[in-house]
């Protein structure tokens, strides 16, 4: 397995990480005996930079990992994430908490739950607007201090928050969107502060939720319970017309002798060696697919098609509902 560092200073992680969501939440069932064969089956890759969060579920998704990382644990780079608030019985229903005294509670818990004495990482999931970032990194400080956490990561956080963030204490990564057809981060700043300040990104979803995979020709191909479909890309019109560049992608694919997932997550990874892509899955044979993405080489001709075809006009809907977009970005 390929190795990359998150940020200069930063620990080195398998270049290719696992987003372990799925295995637990928003895409419908998953089969737990699957999932925990395919989290042993990324460890025997070398995919060792895992990645969850205590609202995925909430909470079962960090003891799916206790359960696969029994005599484990020492083979892996473990990321949790905490800040945003879920009702289970109404999962629509969405908030964020960035309070000192929050942070030292969530803490607690995810490490209880994932049966571990510190984590690896430790991002705020979505920042607080309600709360000064000095405020929620200085508590995290304080768990880096206490031994309880290494290093520490904020997600989807605007370049300025991101700059008074690391001005309280050193953030190793930074976690947001981005795949060929979500590249806000591109034009808002934050790639160029990460690369500034040393910083490691780590794009969630960089296969698109899946859509770029080729996977998906119709809403009726998702679960009813799947968050996808309460999102405008995987809609109406939208729909249809984010069709044409899951075919754009397949047919480029072909011309390089690989699947669309590996052509997605090639161009990933090619946009810097301080990037670190965790796509999610729940299955062994799509694990393997993506993991074959590290065997893929884009030339300039490849790059510069598949920019093209994904000019920032041509996505349609945005990558979340109206509440979700209000969550991002601050």
């Amino acid at each position: 397995m390929n190795t990359r560092t998150l940020g200069p200073q930063g620990p080195r992680v398998s270049a290719l990480g696992l987003g372990c969501m799925g295995m637990s939440f928003a895409y419908g069932p998953a089969d737990q005996d699957e999932a925990v064969a395919t989290l042993h089956r990324a460890l025997d890759l070398g995919v060792t930079f895992l990645d969850t969060a205590d609202v995925y579920g909430p909470h079962t998704n960090e003891r799916l990992l206790n359960r696969a990382l029994q005599g484990r644990r020492d083979q892996v780079f473990l990321a949790s994430k905490f800040g945003i608030l879920m009702d289970p019985a109404q999962p629509q229903l969405r908030g964020v908490n960035g309070r000192p005294e929050y942070v030292r509670a969530s803490i607690e818990g995810s490490l209880q739950r994932l049966g571990t004495d510190h984590l690896d990482l430790y991002y705020l999931h979505r920042v607080d607007p309600n709360v000064p970032i000095e405020d929620t990194v200085g508590a995290m400080a304080e768990l880096v201090a206490q031994g309880k956490v290494r290093y520490l990561g904020l997600s989807e956080a605007s370049a300025a928050t991101l700059e008074r963030a690391h001005a309280v204490h050193p953030i190793t990564a930074l976690q947001s969107e981005y795949s060929l057809w979500t590249r806000d981060v591109e034009r808002n700043g934050v790639l160029e502060t990460c690369a500034r300040l040393g910083i490691g990104f780590v794009p969630y979803s960089p296969l698109g939720r899946g859509f770029l995979t080729g996977q998906i020709a119709s809403a009726g191909d998702l679960q009813s319970d799947d968050f996808r479909l309460q999102t405008p890309r995987f809609q109406g019109e939208n729909f249809q017309r984010n069709l044409v560049l899951a075919e754009t992608v397949k047919t480029l694919a072909t011309g390089k002798g690989c699947t669309p997932a590996q052509l997605a997550l090639a161009w990933v990874l090619a946009q810097g060696e301080h990037l670190v892509p965790i796509p999610g899955t729940k299955r062994r044979k799509y694990l393997d697919d993506n993991v074959g993405a590290l065997d893929v080489r884009l030339d300039a001709g490849d790059l510069a098609a598949l920019d093209a075809a994904f000019a920032p006009d041509a996505i349609a809907g945005d990558r979340y509902s109206a509440v979700g977009m209000t969550m991002v970005g601050h």
